[in-house]
């Protein structure tokens, strides 16, 4: 579920299918197996050692875990401020690297039902940026990795890792062409559906990324059209009696093609229609139970993009995706869509996100499709002074299955606050607490307690 690491993780902005976080379920924001490329939403309750803005996945479950999706092939403009950097940086060339590496000390109280668990750990993060100064075109580089060592009780150990680079290439004629490269990691969570139940360790989820967009303006109308590819691998699980499991029938490769246009009404108001047209073939036609789970994807959405500058910005769209199975024995899986994120910041040093993300969490029961994922965001940060930074964040989860799968509904939700003090432009001390709770149509509910307190080192 949810990881406890430094710093806040924020969400890219919207666009369409490719593949699930958050840790759990980081994510994700974004649980595993996700297949739609939005960009998924980071889980916020972190705490300790590092910012996780870049890491995904896969999250899970966990909002880190939710897929890391691509930004919307239309561009949508991030802030950029550069006095929110505390540190200089270092110079490389015609380039600039942030680095950051921190070290927290937590503590997990865990609750499955009459059962609980709970455990002490280390948690190591590094954390770095590194971004082009040149007149034309821009490159992003952004890569963030966590290791946890238990020093303490019982419980998994959730290491994760995520890279992810962006060269913007402004061509002419108000042209842009976009070239996108990532890789994220992370170890799928034993709460999540489609995990090993008697696993000492789970499965390990590398995920590969590419992606390339052309956006052209034509004076109030604006279009874009991209393809992402992406590639999904699973480790061996570790059972209790000593052995490996195999879980090669998961691996597969997903293409998705997505088209925008949009008109602009104001600078500050355009809306837009998107549609995206995916496919992912799995490895191995048939899983180790029978079943073909290579599919098709459709979807449209409409939505309105928003630039009020500082105040508010960002867009949502709402419509509908379908996510059809080769195996006849799979039903269909479709449903309403909502995805989106909007900055708004009321006043000077206090800043409001609210994320929505859509996606799909392919199935491993038999006979089971999958289920639709919603995730909502809401995190909020003020400068309480100029060198102490409060975070409040919560999280909702639901889970939605066809009606004729065997699978429950679930839905989880977590809370949390963390407090960031800059000691000097170079070190700041950082403490968090969360909470979250799972609650499922069949079976027991988990609640998860998380504290932390760590240091972490920039330059």
């Amino acid at each position: 579920m949810a990881l406890l690491l430094a710093g806040t993780a924020l969400a890219a902005p919207l666009s369409s299918h490719a593949q699930t976080v958050a840790n759990s379920t980081p994510p994700g924001v974004v649980a595993p197996g996700t297949a739609t490329t939005m960009p998924a939403i980071s889980d916020p309750q972190t705490t300790g050692a590092v910012s996780t803005d870049d890491l995904s996945p896969a999250s899970d479950e966990d909002l880190i875990r939710l897929n890391r999706r691509e930004p919307t092939i239309d561009g949508l403009r991030t802030r950029i401020d550069p006095d929110e950097e505390r540190a200089t940086g270092v110079r490389i060339g015609t380039f600039t690297l942030r680095p950051e590496i921190g070290e927290t000390l937590n503590h997990e109280w865990r609750k499955d039902g009459d059962t609980k668990q709970n455990r002490g750990y280390l948690e190591t993060g590094i954390r770095g940026t590194l971004t082009s100064d040149w007149s034309r075109h821009a490159l992003t580089v952004t890569g963030a990795g966590v290791i946890q060592n238990n020093i303490s009780g019982e419980g998994e150990e959730e290491p994760r890792a995520d890279i992810h680079a962006e060269l913007r290439l402004d061509l002419w004629d108000e042209t842009i062409a976009r070239l996108r490269a990532g890789y994220s990691f992370y170890r799928e969570d034993a709460d999540d559906p489609n995990a090993i139940s008697n696993a000492k360790t789970q499965s390990g989820v590398n995920t590969y990324r590419l992606g390339a967009a052309i956006e052209r303006d034509f004076g109030l109308i604006r279009g874009s059209v991209g393809l992402d590819l992406e590639r999904q691998t699973y480790g061996n699980v570790e059972l209790e009696n000593g052995t490996t499991l195999s879980v090669e029938d998961r691996n597969r490769n997903s293409g998705t093609v997505t088209a925008r246009v949009g008109y602009e009404m104001s600078p500050a108001l355009i809306p837009f229609i998107e549609a995206a047209v995916g496919r992912s073939i799995y490895d191995l036609r048939q899983d180790t139970l029978g079943f073909e789970r290579s599919y098709q994807s459709y979807a449209t959405r409409g939505g309105l993009e928003v630039d009020f500058g500082e105040k508010l910005n960002g867009e949502i769209a709402l419509g509908y995706e379908t996510y059809s199975f080769e195996d006849d024995r799979l039903s269909d899986v479709s449903g309403l869509s909502i995805d989106g994120r909007l900055d708004w910041s009321p006043q000077r040093g206090t800043d409001v996100l609210f994320g929505l993300s859509t996606g799909l969490n392919p199935s491993t029961t038999a006979g089971d499709s999958g289920s639709i994922d919603y995730t909502l965001l809401n995190l909020i940060t003020h400068e309480m002074r100029s060198d102490l930074v409060a975070r409040l964040s919560n999280t909702l989860i639901i889970r939605k299955y066809p009606s004729d799968n065997r699978s429950s509904d679930e839905t989880t939700w977590r809370t949390g606050a963390g407090l960031t003090w800059d000691m000097n432009r170079y070190l700041a001390l950082t403490g968090d607490v969360s909470y979250e709770r799972t609650v499922r149509d069949v079976g027991d509910p988990t609640d998860i307690t998380r504290v932390g307190v760590g240091l972490v080192l920039r330059r």
